[in-house]
């Protein structure tokens, strides 16, 4: 497999921005920014007799804030996942031994994802007995303190 020296350049302005803005929204003044506004709003209760009108502010300003902040969230998580899936497939393709088909087990159905995923946990219990009765033959004495304590 050819080697590449250099990730391709992002020029989509929505990624950008959701970038941008994720990495913006995600800072503490950010948070505190808002409750200041909060804030702020709660006190000018009082001087508009907390009327609808002032109640439909903060709910229009937050919907507004919310409804967009969910595309940016999961355009963010979606690049975060699939980052994520390339680094763990280059991985599993270069470690020797590993099975080259969990390089794009993301493509795999729900149900066949469970099969794996069981069959992986069956292989993890039978390994961690195998290295439990190895530890054992080394260290017997280690072996009995873990078996009281667990007893105890």
């Amino acid at each position: 497999m050819q080697q590449m020296d250099e990730l391709p350049k992002r020029n989509d302005w929505f990624d950008s921005f959701a970038r941008k803005t994720s990495m913006f929204c995600g800072k503490p003044i950010v948070f505190l920014g808002a409750v200041l506004i909060v804030v702020v709003w709660a006190a000018t209760g009082p001087i508009f007799h907390y009327s609808d009108t002032w109640q439909l502010v903060i709910n229009t300003g937050t919907t507004i804030v919310t409804f967009l902040m969910v595309f940016l969230i999961q355009n963010t998580q979606n690049r975060d996942s699939l980052a994520v899936q390339v680094k763990l497939a280059d991985l599993i393709i270069a470690v020797e031994g590993a099975h080259n088909k969990l390089a794009n087990c993301e493509e795999l159905s729900e149900e066949e994802l469970e099969k794996l995923h069981e069959g992986y946990r069956q292989q993890a219990s039978v390994a961690e007995k195998e290295l439990e009765s190895r530890r054992g033959q080394k260290n017997p004495k280690a072996a009995n303190r873990k078996k009281e304590m667990a007893e105890s």
